[in-house]
């Protein structure tokens, strides 16, 4: 199992050193794929001195912030270059630690997709507002409850796919960007009947940088539901 771990990066130069290092560190076959998005901060030089000092990390620069699941896009068909069998992704910020990575890959053996998940026995966050908990509770049940998701955990972009579940799915026409591009994936994935599992993550809020969560962006998680559900 080779795997490539997708990191979309704005504004991130306070975490991708460290983070980078970690994941690399691992006793696993990884490479490490970073989708900067014109960071004005720098992080694009960073990670362009990171791929310099090792050959398994990769860096794709866009001209602006584009959204993050144009940028998963972008990144899983760098992926498929690498000739990779499975693909992870992953936050820059901490909320998703390197520690559980080998707890995704194993049960990625198994599964066909293995989400880090907040929502099962062993998960939780940390550090989270309780406003932030209800909302992320209630955007879980949303979407399990219109659309009949099964897993647990409906929103988390800590995930490991295998290399044909993403080739069974046309990645150029998913039409939702931000973070309902998660909800959107996972639809398809189950409609296609690949099969799913979870492993419980800590998901701890950032402690360096801004958060990139807006309103609109929830905003729009509620109308892919709602369309999805049309669709559906």
């Amino acid at each position: 199992m080779t795997t490539a771990v997708i990191i979309p990066t704005y504004n991130e130069r306070e975490n991708i050193p460290e983070l980078s290092h970690l994941i690399l560190a691992l006793p696993y076959p990884l490479h490490l794929i970073i989708v900067d998005d014109n960071s004005p901060d720098g992080t694009g030089e960073i990670a362009d001195a990171l791929a310099a000092q090792d050959e398994r990390v990769h860096v794709i620069h866009r001209s602006s912030k584009l959204g993050l699941g144009t940028a998963y896009v972008a990144g899983f068909h760098r992926a498929f270059e690498l000739g990779i069998s499975h693909v992870m992704t992953m936050d820059a910020d901490f909320s998703h630690h390197p520690r559980y990575i080998p707890d995704l890959l194993r049960l990625g053996a198994e599964r066909d997709v293995v989400i880090g998940s907040r929502y099962v026995p062993g998960g939780g966050t940390r550090h989270w507002h309780w406003q932030r908990v209800m909302l992320s509770w209630g955007a879980n049940r949303i979407a399990k409850t219109v659309l009949g998701l099964t897993p647990n955990d409906c929103t988390a972009g800590f995930r490991l796919y295998r290399r044909e579940v993403l080739e069974s799915i046309d990645l150029d026409a998913i039409f939702s960007n931000g973070y309902s591009f998660l909800i959107e994936m996972l639809f398809k994935v189950q409609r296609k009947g690949w099969r799913i599992g979870e492993v419980p993550i800590l998901f701890a809020d950032r402690q360096r940088g801004a958060s990139k969560i807006s309103k609109n962006e929830i905003l729009k998680a509620g109308y892919t539901v709602m369309r999805l559900r049309y669709q559906g």
